[in-house]
């Protein structure tokens, strides 16, 4: 009897070519997330040979985005921020509003609509997570300051980038997008009334029930001694919560995990939380930057280079640049200004949330989404660069700059 095993053949095909990719990436002191895109690109439809099944590629990416957020959530930290706050507050929304200005600047040069460009720069503004927390500890500065800003400032990133996933399906009509793909029949105003609405009894609800009902659930499965009981309640109260939170509030998968991680976070097990689900949720986020990878057309890289060239220059000098300017401005040393500027210098899972969102709702073309695909790449790729640079610029601007040398006594 024939059977249909697309979900297998994907998911070895997947994991098999992620894990030769990854090692080699790694081997060679790049980060393994550039391994898992470019596994999407030789098992997509883009390129010759076998070809995985898109849409069960795309299901468990939905499953990776909801892990993913879920992992975000676990580890916020409001006491982290604000111990930070003086710096990564203004600094990240200075820093994102830098980056989006810029991509609309050149997406108005290509003759795009302003909504198409504004969705644009914000994607190439938020940096990633995974890439920047891994740089940080394989430097052995994640536990400083310097680590503790950039992680800050990134959780700013994360927090300004939940926001617009909320407002953007209502206001894709004003942004010349399609209206009935995220807005109502009434006016605008009406549209986000009602949007803010359900999105505040979300939250209220995962405040004022979930902090409770939550915590108790993982007591009440911890006493039974499980471990695989434990992992499932973790997992099913994260993937269960989001889908929920997007078929009652009409709130994004992605919100909805985030969410679950941050309440989470309220109960004495969370540390054990984040470890048991950590396999689960690392597979899960391979998955989703091959299935990211898979809607990659290397096409691009011949026939536009220099548009490639002016999207990989605002993220890794732009953005770079405005970070440095930013933290010298408010009188921190020049080292940190440089481990800052260098940590954000990348894109990753969020600007492919946003910009996924953005193709849904009309305001992201292919040739777009293949322009992040491109300066998530590249800049991924190239950020250990940038690290690597930091002590021997450092060294050269304290040889001969009197300025340098005052910027690091602060």
């Amino acid at each position: 009897m024939e059977h249909n095993i697309s979900l297998i053949t994907t998911i070895s095909a997947a994991f098999g070519t992620a894990l030769i990719l990854g090692v080699i990436c790694e081997r060679i002191n790049i980060p393994a997330l550039v391994g898992y895109l470019v596994t999407g690109i030789l098992i997509g439809p883009a390129t010759p040979g076998f070809v995985a099944d898109v849409g069960i590629a795309a299901q468990l990416s939905e499953i990776g985005v909801m892990l993913l957020m879920f992992g975000v959530g676990l580890h916020f930290s409001i006491r982290d921020l604000l111990a930070v706050k003086r710096i990564a507050v203004p600094g990240a929304v200075v820093q994102m509003s830098i980056a989006t200005v810029l991509g609309m600047a050149v997406s108005w040069w290509w003759g795009w609509e302003w909504g198409h460009g504004l969705l644009f720069g914000l994607s190439l503004s938020c940096a990633s997570t995974v890439v920047l927390l891994k740089a940080l500890e394989s430097h052995g500065v994640l536990d400083s300051m310097n680590g503790r800003i950039a992680v800050g400032w990134l959780v700013v990133e994360d927090l300004a980038t939940v926001l617009v996933l909320v407002m953007l399906p209502p206001l894709a009509g004003i942004l010349g997008g399609n209206a009935g793909a995220g807005a109502g029949d009434g006016p605008i105003w009406m549209t986000i009334a009602k949007t803010l609405l359900e999105v505040g009894a979300f939250i209220a609800l995962m405040l004022i029930v979930g902090r409770k009902v939550i915590p108790w659930l993982l007591w009440q499965v911890a006493g039974t001694g499980s471990r695989e009981l434990f992992t499932l309640a973790v997992v099913s109260a994260a993937i269960g919560i989001a889908f929920g939170a997007a078929k009652l509030f009409s709130v994004s998968f992605a919100l909805g995990a985030f969410f679950a991680g941050m309440v989470m976070r309220e109960s004495e097990f969370s540390h054990r939380a984040a470890e048991e689900s950590l396999p689960l949720r690392d597979a899960f986020s391979v998955l989703f930057f091959v299935s990211v990878g898979m809607l990659f057309q290397p096409d691009i890289l011949l026939d536009k280079p220099l548009q490639v060239v002016g999207v990989v220059a605002i993220i890794m000098l732009g953005k770079t640049l405005a970070a440095l300017a930013i933290v010298l401005a408010f009188r921190y040393p020049l080292n940190t200004a440089l481990t800052v500027a260098a940590s954000l210098a990348q894109i990753g899972e969020f600007s492919f949330i946003l910009a996924g969102l953005g193709q849904a709702l009309g305001l992201m073309s292919v040739e777009a989404m293949n322009y992040v695909l491109a300066g998530a790449l590249f800049s991924i790729a190239l950020n250990p660069l940038m690290f690597s640079v930091i002590d021997p610029l450092r060294r050269w601007a304290l040889n001969n700059s009197a300025f340098a040398r005052e910027l690091e006594q602060r």
